[in-house]
């Protein structure tokens, strides 16, 4: 198997494994706060093994490298624990769908700090993303609510839902511009300290004196540590050296895919026919964005000479 192949495997794997993370989250049963708790205490397990099994651990870390890191942990807690309280009042379908307005997010931020240039066709794929969007919030909120333990009250609790699913998206980007002050460092060390960050985080609010009493709960929990934490970046890292840019794009976009499948097959859960269009919308605006098509034919210069004349 060549290069290319095996990545392409790789990310494969790492986005049907982040797809599913929405139904451990709910069947484990447990308080967000201490779903996230779990999976940073058994994610930094984990990656601590892989980073001392890699030789990590000796002579790259910095000061600067671990306060950056952190604060991108930060970002990241804050990002998980508003994606993970989505799931419950706006579904895993139509928070995944939200959670993915991320790269223009990003382009907002690169814009904002970095100087970089809007363009038309950026600005052209936020609207795409933005009518999807409100699609999404005018869909009728009780959409599902006989579906499962993933479905969220009517009124209220769904636009919440979607205001959370947006918050964990604007964190994503916010993480995303920390991490990009740390280019060279290994990402397996960087997520090691994010996760470590959030123990720290979250030791003072996570329930610890009513741990979970069955098997079942710390089986979803370990999970999310170690394989939806651990694993999934060894793969997704491993795929990000193999792949070029435009591949990752679009397999990415398995994600969501998965994530809405698993929505629809353990829960039950059916978007309406305007939420399915909007959440269509933000998926292809997004896929847009990071891949860099274009919404119309740009001219030759033999073309613009012509229309000079």
């Amino acid at each position: 198997m060549d290069s290319t192949a095996r990545g392409t495997v790789e990310m494969t794997a790492a986005m049907v494994i982040l797809g599913t993370i929405g139904w451990f989250v709910v069947m484990s049963g447990e308080a967000i706060m201490d779903v996230v708790f779990w999976r940073c205490a058994f994610g930094a397990i984990t990656l601590l093994i892989i980073c001392a099994a890699l030789g990590l651990l000796r002579g790259r870390l910095s000061l600067r490298i671990i306060v950056i890191a952190a604060l991108g942990g930060a970002a990241i807690v804050i990002n998980w624990l508003l994606l993970f309280s989505s799931f419950s009042r706006a579904s895993i379908s139509i928070a995944t769908a939200v959670y993915n307005t991320q790269p223009f997010m990003l382009v907002g931020f690169g814009s904002l700090f970095f100087s970089e240039r809007l363009t038309l066709t950026k600005l052209a794929w936020l609207g795409i993303a933005f009518a999807g969007l409100l699609l999404i919030v005018q869909g009728s909120p009780d959409a599902g609510s006989d579906a499962g333990p993933n479905t969220g009250n009517v009124g209220t609790d769904y636009f919440i839902g979607i205001a959370m699913a947006l918050g964990a998206a604007f964190f994503w980007a916010v993480a995303a511009i920390v991490t990009k002050k740390l280019k060279g460092t290994p990402p397996h060390l960087i997520a090691l300290i994010q996760v470590c960050v959030g123990v720290v985080i979250l030791a003072p609010f996570a329930d610890l004196s009513h741990l979970p009493a069955d098997v079942w709960s710390w089986s979803m929990l370990a999970t999310l540590g170690v394989v939806h934490t651990g694993l999934m970046y060894i793969l997704m890292y491993g795929a990000i050296q193999k792949l070029p840019t435009y591949l990752q794009g679009s397999l990415s976009f398995i994600y969501p895919v998965v994530a809405i499948l698993v929505d629809v097959v353990a829960f039950g859960h059916r978007l309406h026919p305007a939420q399915m269009v909007g959440g269509a919308a933000i998926l292809v605006a997004a896929a847009g964005m990071n891949l860099g098509w274009t919404l119309w034919k740009s001219k030759t210069p033999a073309e613009s000479t012509q229309a000079i004349k």
